[in-house]
């Protein structure tokens, strides 16, 4: 695999063949990456996987129009193909008014900042080996569990650089690593299934195979001869392993591309409250370690914290380059790049800042709620605002939680959801979106 000078490098030449070849400007992508993953169920190895991999990437602009392409050839030849391709593409597209590199004078100079993303670790097939068989142990022994799906474990490596022909190049290096149990509890047609889950940039950061394995058998023994859920409006409390899907819901609704084309159901929130007045969303992409941290964007744009909801206000759209020009704004470092095509945006480490409450406090006083832990489907319209997905989890009975329940629908408005939702005062960053626990009153519900 290269190093980050030799990606950024890479990148850079494609840039400047584009640009002697006849493009007017030009950015390209060198992304590379090399996992091992290893499989075991019932004690025994069931799967060695190992894939390695680099692409290149380039968008080339000839006036207001533009072709993406991207390879896998990286010999000299084959790139210079490529280019010629992307140049003959791009004159014959549609003209683009917003299409363009992002701004000159706001792309990041200078060294970026140091996040520790890489340890620059290798781990041998037979060390992930012995982790995941830790892990699917520990849930196999606990009381009333009967059968695995297995356990995981796995490592990475990813090197990603960005080059532009006014002036960036740059380039930076991840590591990660997971690892999972998967397991069943009771018998026959009863049978529960749960699982757990823990990725990290560097290997050391990892929770205990153990400590996963025991919180997997755990959850699938506690889902065991599941009841139904009354119908009706009630207050749904969302499990943080669910519940950062709300957040991922508010990215969707305030990206460029969907303000731009008039498809989000946030279209004319913004400065407005969108939530309760305690509730604040922040995006880190500084964060040490973290599983979505990053130098820079897909642009080359600096990146810095940002408060996206301040006391339930929507304060900023998110904004590639090209959805800032069409609306008149500027871009916000959220520009995200893959291979081929276009920037889009994305969020880099998301959370919601905890609430006053803890757990116990924020469902004390519900007659009659759920305590949700896994969802079901993608019954989400992003233009409206409609949520119905279905679900599984917990009664909460007189302000406990109660035993647990299985296929029921919850139901509401993302606009409603947003302003009667409550934070709970127990956020862990463990995912790339955290979120504390999430109380939303007033949902509908309806049993099996």
């Amino acid at each position: 695999m290269l190093t980050t000078d030799q990606a950024r490098d890479r990148a850079a030449d494609i840039v400047a063949r584009a640009v002697r070849a006849g493009a007017d400007a030009a950015d390209a992508v060198y992304a590379a990456d090399a996992s091992t993953d290893v499989s075991v169920r019932l004690g025994v190895l069931e799967d060695v996987g190992r894939s390695e991999g680099e692409e290149l990437g380039l968008r080339v602009f000839v006036g207001r129009r533009s072709s993406s392409v991207s390879t896998s050839d990286l010999a000299s030849a084959g790139i210079d193909t490529l280019v010629e391709r992307a140049i003959a593409m791009a004159r014959e597209a549609p003209e683009d008014p917003w299409a363009g590199l992002a701004p000159a004078d706001r792309l990041l100079h200078g060294a970026p900042p140091q996040l520790d993303l890489d340890d620059g670790g290798e781990v041998e097939p037979a060390e992930l080996k012995a982790l995941a068989l830790e892990a699917e142990d520990a849930a196999r022994a606990v009381s009333g569990v009967t059968n695995s799906e297995g356990g995981g474990a796995s490592a990475s490596r990813h090197v990603w650089a960005l080059a532009t022909s006014h002036g960036f190049a740059q380039g930076y290096a991840t590591t990660g690593y997971g690892l999972s149990a998967s397991v069943l509890a009771g018998e026959g047609a009863g049978m529960e299934r749960d699982y757990a889950h823990h990725a990290a940039r560097r290997r050391n950061h990892l929770d205990a195979p153990a400590e996963i394995g025991r919180r997997a058998g755990e959850r699938a023994v506690a889902r065991l001869n599941p009841g139904k859920v009354a119908s009706g409006p009630m207050p749904v409390v969302f499990d943080p392993r669910v519940g950062a899907s709300m957040l991922g819901h508010l990215i969707g609704a305030i990206g460029g591309q969907a303000i731009t084309r008039k498809t989000s159901f946030l279209l004319d929130a913004l400065g407005t409250e969108v939530f309760a007045p305690g509730v604040t969303v922040q995006d880190d992409p500084h964060r040490p370690n973290g599983l979505r941290s990053r130098p820079f964007d897909g642009e080359g744009l600096p990146v810095s914290p940002m408060t996206i909801v301040a006391e339930g206000m929507l304060e900023t759209w998110l904004l590639d380059s090209a959805s800032a020009r069409q609306l008149g704004l500027e871009p916000t470092g959220h520009a995200a790049r893959g291979g081929a095509g276009s920037p889009g945006v994305s969020s880099s480490n998301l959370y919601m800042e905890n609430g006053l409450l803890p757990v116990a406090t924020l469902i004390e006083d519900i007659g009659e709620g759920v305590y949700v832990t896994e969802l079901i489907g993608q019954g989400v319209n992003g233009v409206t605002g409609d949520y119905s997905r279905g679900a599984a989890g917990f009664r909460i009975v007189g302000g406990e939680i109660a035993g647990p329940v299985a296929e029921f629908t919850i139901a509401g408005n993302l606009l409603a959801m947003f302003r009667q939702l409550t934070p709970a005062n127990d956020l862990q960053f463990r995912y790339g979106i955290n979120v504390p626990t999430l109380r939303v009153d007033g949902m509908t519900v309806a049993g099996g």
